[in-house]
């Protein structure tokens, strides 16, 4: 699936490889915990609390953020892995060189790595995963970020070649969500063959996932003995399940009321990180009227975002002007561009065309908190003659609905990546945004040879799109871990879904 929650990039987990030898089980300490040593623990389970199913476990077809959440860095690995504080650091590629025309990558894949499975990992696999992800039936998100690559080839099984048809400075960012997975795997969707510290213990749909530690993991092992990620469908039950020692962590707090019951109790320890998850409030630039710019401008402009905000997230969290959060490279505050103005909306409503407004209906996820800002978006718009039908669907139901099939004319969803403006220059994505000088920046940013020069073109391309109102951007999320004072070495930033789970130490 596209959307996924929640990411940021402060620096709170120590996240460290050596050049060889050592994995991800290294890591030690963790911001939101006591900074002990993770150590392992033979006796050690960790209980997660999630809102995030997953909807099947194979992120090439609509897998959704939940799959990234439980499967990346603890399932899977990409030959490079971001880490909590945004860096991209080598994983299972041991190092590569770039032809000096940037046009070839050549990568030299580390040594010892088994899949689950117990077969050896091969460049075969590598240039398998890589070609599952861009390939036509793939569902994801990262196909277009690598519409670059021209070729892969395999002319040893530890070397890999990654030719491109045009320079893309972004490559070893992007191959980091690109999961290696064993190129004979089959029924990836309800089962996984990876190389990381756990392998896939078992999943009962609506209910659990658990983790077991992978006894044959190349790197070091984890400090836990496996983990369980306990599925809830609403934050209430997900705090009652905290309180009562049912689970460990909430990998992200959706209930800012309740964070007195817990900031105020030794027992549990509140981090607040740094998210990039943007709210959008994504219109189908395909259809009437959203196709009018003004039009988009005026719904925007409609909209109280700080006021949701507060009643949302109660001082947590900031209003954003663009899809660009403050952590990207090429951020500028565009908050005025669509300032909250009764006034104006009606103005431009009316120089649009509908100087008495019109009806749509918004499709709107049923999980929190996407009913709430779709009844306070109902009533702002009612003030400027718009009327606003909710229409509340399931997760399965948005992705075919409203991302595959484009059925919409308006739509509520997060999305939690950074970097992630350059989605406005491809046409095809599912809000139709269509603008040719948006899409030549960003391809002109990608083929950068600095990133100076990428930096000043996204910068252009996202004040264009916040001129079009491309989107209503409602605001960016905060990103609250709510643990057990027992727990270290955990993420708090949680960057694009991730939750590295094998840092966690229970004691």
């Amino acid at each position: 699936m596209v959307t996924s929650k929640f990411a940021g990039v402060v620096a709170a987990l120590a996240l460290a490889l050596a050049a060889c030898g050592s994995g991800p089980g290294n890591e030690t300490g963790g911001a939101g915990a006591s900074g002990a040593p993770a150590t392992p623990d033979a006796g050690a389970v960790i209980e997660i609390g999630s809102l995030y199913e997953p909807q099947n476990l194979d992120n090439t077809a609509g897998g959704g953020q939940g799959v990234t959440e439980a499967f990346n860095g603890n399932v899977y690995e990409g030959l490079f892995r971001l880490t909590d504080d945004g860096k991209v650091e080598p994983l299972l590629a041991e190092s590569h060189e770039v032809s000096p025309d940037g046009l070839t990558y050549t990568f030299k894949l580390r040594k010892g790595v088994t899949f689950h499975s117990g077969k050896a990992l091969t460049s075969a696999d590598v240039k398998a995963s890589i070609e599952r992800v861009i390939a036509d039936g793939s569902q994801s998100a990262r196909k277009s970020s690598l519409k670059a690559v021209k070729s892969v080839e395999a002319p040893d099984d530890a070397t890999v070649v990654v030719k491109l048809s045009s320079r893309s400075i972004s490559l070893v960012y992007n191959l980091s969500y690109v999961w290696i997975v064993n190129s004979a795997a089959q029924d990836l969707a309800t089962g996984e063959d990876g190389t990381g510290p756990y392998k896939l213990g078992a999943w009962k749909r609506g209910s659990t996932l658990s983790l077991e530690r992978f006894p044959g993991y190349w790197g070091a092992r984890p400090a836990n003995n496996g983990v369980v990620f306990h599925y809830f469908t609403d934050a209430a039950a997900l705090n009652n399940a905290l309180l009562t020692n049912a689970v460990d962590v909430v990998t992200s707090e959706q209930s800012p009321d309740a964070l007195a019951q817990f900031a105020g109790n030794p027992d549990y320890k509140v981090s607040e990180g740094h998210s990039t998850t943007k709210l959008l409030l994504a219109f189908n630039d395909r259809k009437a009227p959203f196709d009018k710019p003004l039009v988009r401008k005026a719904v925007s402009s409609a909209i109280d975002d700080a006021k949701l905000l507060e009643s949302v997230w109660a001082g947590h969290g900031s209003v954003i002007g663009s899809m660009v959060p403050p952590t990207d490279p090429w951020y500028e505050d565009l908050t005025k561009v669509n300032p909250y103005d009764v006034e104006l909306a009606k103005r431009q409503l009316a120089e649009a065309g509908y100087p008495k407004g019109f009806r749509f209906t918004l499709d709107t996820p049923n999980y929190d908190p996407h009913p709430t800002a779709a009844t306070f978006i109902k009533s702002e718009l009612a003030k400027v003659g718009i009327t606003v039908d909710v229409n509340v669907i399931t997760a399965d139901q948005w992705y075919s609905k409203v991302y595959k099939d484009r059925d919409f004319a308006a739509t509520l969803q997060e999305h939690v990546n950074d970097r992630d403006v350059v989605w406005y220059g491809d046409p095809d994505f599912y809000w139709g945004y269509d603008n040719k000088q948006v899409t030549r920046w960003i391809e002109e940013a990608e083929q950068a040879r600095t990133e100076q020069e990428q930096t000043e073109l996204l910068k252009k391309a996202n004040r264009q799109i916040a001129e079009d109102a491309a989107s209503d951007w409602i605001y960016l999320y905060p990103q609250i871990v709510v643990a057990s004072s027992k727990l270290s070495g955990y993420p708090v930033n949680g960057l694009n879904s991730q939750f590295y789970a094998y840092g966690i130490k229970k004691g």
